[in-house]
């Protein structure tokens, strides 16, 4: 089996490691708080300072009236084998403290940066690491003293804010409870013990200290309480005698105060029986033990914890994405299956998988039939202009038959409006796509860890759209243009010829209605008219979609980012990896997971390896 202390030694470490990484809070319980740690808890000037001191054995926590602990300290104490001793606070990592005054100015200054220099508490704890051959292994919190009146620069719920932050740390399942109690108090008031009952009914995790047992009155002494007699325990009572004040202002050496302890309890008439069991050295062993005990019963549960916290972790990863490879081929390789991931699912957004793709028939379906019906051909073929085209069109010499230039004209000014509804609609389905590539790097989960990449992509991508609507526009103006072109003349062919109306004889044969045609034959000739331009219409209705489809939307699906392939192929390595350049804050966050992997699978290899020796 290992030995006390490489187990707790090992739980400490792992505990700073959780410290350092900031895995020791948050939603569950994370592996700090699945580790066993000591809480210290008791009311203001009960001599909790003294008791950790003791176990210490170093003069190092901030003194004075009132409340003095006004943030939680976690106190992680590491057995070295020899040298000198030293202090390292987790918000100074690069500082090494080996003057413990300087350990207590800097608890006082950090505990100032939070709460400013009054009488207000927070939650927010100190974490402090003390190396030294003299302490035993261990974890222990110093909570602020409880209370039981605000007094002046306190706020009115002080009372409550300090109970409800003790209480949040000794209600957990993990925690033990170290109740200090002074002696020169009834046990029955003791804050401490009160608390402790509440949280802890059984009293399986509560270790009883009285404290100041040297300044009861004469003729009285706490023997009841030690043996379990005035107030039961599951585990045993431990007296502590704290330096005086006299021996605090001379600065006597914990050592010194270590032995003068024991030689009161030697020599004590009512504590000699109790010796071997009482003073800071054997509270301390006490608490070790336990604290072995403690962790053995937890190891298959915290084993457990373990595994399903780095069976979360390497999922997160997975999600975020693994980092990227050093070698020019393999980030090639990246960026290919990263456009792939892109192009898939751009490809759902088109084909229906995914919303956006019905917005491309909207054009068609709606848009486009909708500006073919606004076109001005009702001004167009009024009256007075299809008589002032005809007439233009006969020059000086009029038609014989039929006014066919006239007819073509009318026509070829009516097909040209067409070109507006055609470019609108290649401009329609050019924004779709732009918007649907947008959403797409969006929505591709593999790119969200690449700003530079999905802005190469998204480049890239737009610029191919914009070939294929240059491509598309010149299509479909072809097609209207291809109209005007060649005429169908089967559709004239059909047509029944009126004979035309002469004018009547007694109108003013030079006044302005003496005209080459009659309304008639002029309502005739804009009505033919008419008719061929809807044909034409209903055929462009038809044409144009399969021209922007051809052009536009089957481009995209078949060749968006070939060009872009064709130029990453030929880019050089530096060139490939500042296009995998992260998001600084997702690196963060990859390091950050990573670090805390490598902590739980280290936990787990080194519980597994010390626990079952």
């Amino acid at each position: 089996m290992a030995t006390m202390e490489s187990l707790i030694g090992l739980v400490n470490k792992i505990q700073r490691a959780c410290t350092v990484l900031g895995d020791h809070g948050g939603q569950g319980m994370s592996l700090w708080e699945a580790l066993p740690s000591v809480a210290v808890v008791g009311g203001q000037s009960s001599g909790k300072s003294s008791v950790l001191e003791s176990i210490v054995g170093r003069d190092f926590l901030p003194r004075g009236s009132g409340i003095v602990t006004r943030r939680p300290l976690v106190l992680q104490l590491h057995k070295t084998q020899s040298g000198a001793e030293y202090a390292e606070f987790l918000h100074a990592p690069k500082r090494r403290f080996t003057d413990f005054a300087a350990v207590r100015k800097e608890i006082s200054d950090e505990t100032d940066r939070i709460t400013g220099k009054t009488k207000q508490i927070s939650n927010i704890p100190i974490h402090l690491s003390i190396y030294s051959p003299n302490v035993v292994n261990l974890t222990l919190i110093d909570l602020p003293g409880l209370t039981k009146v605000a007094v002046e620069g306190q706020s009115d719920s002080i009372v409550e804010d300090i109970e409800n932050m003790v209480r949040s740390y000794v209600e957990k399942p993990n925690c033990i409870i170290l109740a200090i109690t002074p002696a020169n108090q009834d046990i029955a008031t003791s804050d401490a013990i009160k608390l402790a009952r509440e949280v802890d009914p059984s009293g399986e995790r509560t270790f009883g200290v009285l404290t100041k047992l040297d300044l009861m009155d004469k003729g009285t002494n706490a023997t009841e309480v030690l043996e379990g007699r005035a107030y039961r325990l599951q585990h045993p009572w431990v007296g502590i005698v704290n330096r005086s004040q006299a021996d605090i202002n001379k600065n006597v050496d914990m050592i010194v105060a270590r032995r003068k302890e024991r030689e009161y309890f030697e020599t004590s008439p009512d504590y000699g029986h109790l010796a071997s069991k009482m003073g800071s050295e054997y509270l301390a062993k006490l608490l070790s033990q336990h604290l072995e005990l403690v962790i053995r019963q937890r190891i298959p549960s915290i084993i457990s914890m373990i595994n399903k916290t780095i069976d979360e972790l390497n999922a997160e990863l997975d999600r975020i994405g693994r980092p990227v490879a050093a070698d020019g081929g393999a980030q090639l390789y990246m960026i290919l299956e990263l456009c792939r991931a892109f192009d898939r699912v751009f490809k759902e957004h088109l084909d229906g998988g995914r919303p956006g793709g019905d917005r491309i028939y909207g054009v068609f379906d709606h848009q486009l039939p909708a500006a073919l019906k606004k076109l001005p051909f009702d001004r167009h073929l009024s009256l007075k202009n299809v008589q002032k085209v005809v007439t233009e069109a006969d020059g000086y010499q009029p038609h014989l038959i039929a006014p066919e230039q006239g007819y073509r004209r009318l026509i070829d000014g009516s097909i040209t409006y067409f070109k507006g509804p055609a470019e609108a609609s290649v401009d329609a389905v050019h924004f779709v796509l732009k918007e649907l590539v947008r959403k797409s790097i969006a929505e591709t989960e593999e790119l969200k860890r690449f700003p530079s990449l999905q802005n190469d992509i998204a480049t890239a991508a737009n610029e191919a759209l914009e070939r294929f609507r240059e491509e598309s526009r010149k299509t479909v103006v072809r097609l209207v243009e291809m109209e005007s072109s060649y005429l169908t003349v089967d559709f004239f062919r059909k047509l029944h010829a009126a004979p035309e109306k002469k004018p009547e004889k007694n109108g003013n044969p030079h006044g302005p209605n003496n005209d080459h045609f009659h309304d008639t034959s002029l309502a005739r000739i804009g009505s033919n008219v008419s008719a061929y331009i809807a044909m034409v219409s209903d055929t462009l209705k038809n044409t144009i979609p399969k021209a922007v489809v051809y052009c536009q939307v089957r481009e995209a699906k078949r060749s968006l980012l070939t060009h872009f392939y064709a130029q990453v192929g030929r880019k050089e390595k530096e060139r490939l990896s500042a296009m995998l350049d992260e998001d600084p804050q997702l690196m963060e966050k990859r390091t950050q997971i990573a670090k805390r992997l490598e902590l739980y699978k280290a936990a787990r290899d080194e519980i597994d390896a010390v626990a079952w020796k």
